[in-house]
């Protein structure tokens, strides 16, 4: 099949470098790399992390991409146990899911990591103590991921001036304890060094022969992985980045070879996506 036939049902990217990832992905899917984000992606955003159930139909697109798309990833911030169940990523049959920016691993049902740092435990006692010192506002909820400490400011009156105010004491933190910080959409997050979404797509797509690559995500922590795919480009692997533009998405537009309308605009793209890629696989 053309590519042109093949990417008929799908919308166009932007840019012509979009479209060539896109058409050499539906021309042979089986050497294709799909990752995602989950928040804001694959689930849409709510008040609790903790109810961000994947969104039916985007799954289910997962579902219909499994058996043609030689690798389907998800890369998530969450520790992949917790994204696996509340995504129902087990009915997704092959799929990896890379949690802690790519510090885990699933798949197959099998988790595998390496030990935290000791300054993950270094940080988890000192930081109710800074959060006091810098007088964070009520609402402030510490999420400890394991290998990670997030500082959510969503629940206060002023999440983003709750956020500005703690970057500074949560960053010197950071710093004493040999971890990195990491902003998101009303989050700050310290974690161990050396892992970002970028890292384990490009990563991923060595260790899987990818010869196209196609990553979607909304937030700050995904703009690595949208570096990724342009640096992988320059390599010689045609690839495409997609854009999920909720609200709450972070991600400045120019990012996006294609924009879509929040995790229901991705659910809609990846079911045209299996559309033109059944028929070969």
């Amino acid at each position: 099949m053309s590519p042109e036939r093949a990417v008929a049902g799908l919308p166009r990217p932007t840019t012509p470098e979009g479209q060539a990832g896109l058409d050499a992905l539906v021309s042979a899917p089986g050497s294709a790399l799909i990752a995602s984000d989950y928040d804001g992606t694959l689930s849409p955003i709510v008040s609790d992390p903790a109810a961000a159930r994947g969104l039916p139909s985007a799954i289910a697109a997962l579902r219909r991409l499994a058996p043609c798309i030689g690798t389907l990833a998800v890369i998530t911030g969450r520790p992949v146990a917790e994204a696996v169940e509340l995504g129902d990523l087990a009915s997704v049959p092959g799929l990896i899911v890379l949690g802690h920016y790519g510090r885990q691993r699933w798949e197959n049902g099998r988790v595998t990591a390496p030990p935290a740092p000791p300054g993950v435990a270094t940080a988890r006692r000192e930081l109710p103590g800074v959060l006091g010192a810098a007088d964070a506002p009520g609402g402030v909820r510490i999420e400890d991921k394991g290998d990670a400490l997030a500082v959510h400011t969503r629940g206060t009156a002023d999440p983003d001036a709750a956020q500005a105010r703690l970057r500074s004491p949560l960053q010197a933190l950071a710093e004493r304890t040999g971890l990195v910080l990491e902003p998101g959409r009303r989050v700050i997050e310290l974690r161990p060094p050396g892992t970002d979404k970028g890292v384990a797509l490009t990563d991923l797509a060595a260790q899987r022969g990818t010869r196209s690559v196609l990553f979607c995500g909304d937030d700050l922590g995904d703009l690595p992985a949208f570096a990724a795919v342009r640096a992988l480009r320059s390599d010689g692997i045609p690839g495409v980045t997609v854009v999920s533009a909720a609200p709450e998405s972070e991600v400045p537009p120019s990012e996006a070879d294609l924009l879509v309308d929040g995790p229901e605009g991705i659910a809609t793209f990846l079911h045209a996506l299996a559309d033109a890629v059944s028929k070969p696989c």
